[in-house]
């Protein structure tokens, strides 16, 4: 697929993240706020990427203008702004380190700077979220990213962002993922 194909599907489907009317100052539950900043992180991520915009003014964009907008008279969840800020930030100034642990999650013959940019950029938000955010389960922080993979792509995409962020979490924390994941409400069964 090519990068200008990625472009068209730049915004997600609609049904994802509606806040069924709220306001984009916080509407929304603070789990869906968070869903929200993830999925705005990996479209910043992506215009830096495909523009070389700075970060900061990507940011700056995105949190005044971006988050909870209204598109078509449909408002959706505004993204929870320090995560969303702390994601792209930390991403991209850690980019030569996350680059490096997804190329040894990766199959050598699909290497990160031939990977569409949508799907490179799900990947770098995932695995330095993985890498960084040892508060969350690396299982919660696997499904999100899933899942904003099923929001872009319909294909066999969002298995490989399974894949790939398994590794990195299987590298980074073998011992969080031994233990059971707290959404689950009860113990792993693996």
């Amino acid at each position: 697929m090519s990068n200008d194909d990625a472009a068209s599907r730049a915004t997600p489907k609609r049904t994802s993240g509606k806040s069924g009317g709220r306001n984009r100052t916080g509407g929304g539950s603070a789990k869906a706020r968070r869903k929200a900043a993830r999925l705005g992180a990996v479209q910043a991520l992506y215009q830096i990427d495909l523009t070389g915009a700075a970060v900061e003014t990507v940011v700056g964009e995105f949190v005044t203008h971006r988050l909870g907008e209204e598109i078509d008279g449909t408002k959706f969840v505004a993204g929870d702004p320090q995560l969303f800020s702390d994601i792209v930030r930390g991403a991209m100034h850690r980019k030569a380190e996350v680059d490096s642990v997804l190329t040894a999650a990766l199959d050598p013959r699909f290497p990160i700077d031939r990977l569409e940019l949508l799907l490179r950029a799900i990947l770098r938000a995932g695995a330095y979220e993985i890498a960084v955010h040892l508060d969350t389960h690396p299982r919660i922080l696997i499904s999100e990213y899933v899942d904003v993979g099923h929001a872009f792509f319909a294909g066999r995409e969002p298995a490989m962002v399974n894949g790939v962020l398994d590794h990195v979490a299987r590298a980074l924390r073998a011992d969080d993922l031994a233990k059971p994941d707290p959404s689950r409400g009860g113990p792993s069964v693996e």
